[in-house]
């Protein structure tokens, strides 16, 4: 297990840091500082290296468009309708960032600073990268100061953990995920790989992807992974949607060990298993990718990537049969999404 801290570009006048850690198998995880951004992992080939996730050279790429490529999302992921909801008995509004709506934690959620950074090697099994932020409410608008963690660790058996912690002076929201992109396989675009989600129905979403409180189911039609799908017959099967791929948030129910998708490639055998306890997952399809998108495997295009986020369903203080997000002062919220590589 090897380390390794280095200063990877200046951002608005700050110093943007990279922490590497590599396992025994020649595994790679890189963590920059702004954002919490996943922004390599490796996997060794009989080519060289390979990075699983999508990813820019400059800091700047990363926030000069609106799809947070690999960046941690908080407080809350997903859209809040009108930036409105109620908690504790009091209407509380934040700060809009797309429309009247809020989506991702605002114009001010963990995507739009630097974070503190750790190295922690204490165990010869695994290594972390913790990184600390504390947003003010009057920063971002959401209430209760909050005082976030997020911790990436790599073990030997080629798994990413990210948790999540976090702490608030007030009642508040709690609700973060990671805006991971991956593709798997060799190919420019994800048409050739196959997805598996464990799930039955998706939310139903207005003309603003806004949820409306219902589930459409996904048996029978494009939107059905619950035993394995090609990604590109999925997207084929959506061309008469103004879309034209998946944006959406998939009601999902854990596996025994917590398994709710799998993203495979038949040509590679490479896979990422996603393992999370909560119930919900965004996925993605980069339908709206532009070319000067200034990634580092080419210009940006529809379907080179899948967003896979795990979390909470969205906008559930606005419909509580989604689940309970809320954070009450004096407790820590804990929060886990772990990625099994096999290569």
């Amino acid at each position: 297990m090897q380390t390794a801290t280095k200063h990877w570009d200046t951002y608005q006048d700050e110093a943007v840091t990279e922490y590497t850690i590599e396992n025994d198998n020649g595994v790679k995880l890189a963590i920059l500082s702004w954002g919490a951004t996943l922004h390599k992992l490796m996997v060794p080939t009989d080519k060289g290296d390979k990075n699983l996730v999508l990813s820019y050279h400059k800091m700047a790429d990363y926030l000069d468009n609106p799809f947070y490529v690999c960046m941690g999302i908080g407080r809350t992921g997903g859209r809040i309708t009108r930036g409105t909801f109620d908690l504790g008995g009091e209407t509380v509004h934040v700060d809009a960032n797309e429309g009247q709506n809020t989506l991702h934690g605002g114009p001010h959620g963990f995507n739009t600073v630097n974070w503190v950074g750790d190295l922690d090697t204490t165990d010869p099994e695994k290594a972390r990268i913790i990184l600390t932020h504390t947003f003010k409410s009057t920063d971002d608008s959401f209430p209760g100061d909050l005082t976030a963690k997020m911790i990436y660790s790599l073990d030997n058996h080629d798994r990413v953990t990210l948790t999540f912690e976090a702490t608030s002076t007030a009642l508040t929201l709690f609700n973060p995920t990671l805006h991971v992109y991956f593709n798997v396989g060799d190919d420019q675009l994800i048409a050739g790989q196959t997805l598996q989600i464990n799930s039955q129905e998706h939310l139903d979403l207005d003309g603003e992807k806004l949820p409306t409180g219902k589930m459409v189911a996904n048996v029978g039609t494009p939107y059905d992974f619950a035993d394995g799908q090609n990604l590109g017959k999925a997207i084929r099967g959506l061309q008469d949607i103004p879309e034209k791929g998946f944006d959406d948030v998939y009601h999902v129910v854990p596996g025994t060990d917590d398994t709710i998708a799998k993203l495979s490639d038949p040509q590679s055998n490479r896979a990422v298993t996603i393992k999370s306890k909560r119930n919900g997952l965004v996925v993605f399809t980069a339908n709206s990718f532009t070319s000067d998108m200034k990634l580092t495997v080419g210009a940006g295009q529809p379907y080179m990537g899948i967003a896979l986020e795990a979390q909470g369903l969205p906008d559930s203080q606005n419909f509580p049969a989604f689940g309970d997000v809320k954070l009450a002062p004096g407790e820590t919220a804990h929060d886990e999404i772990i990625y099994d590589i096999t290569y």
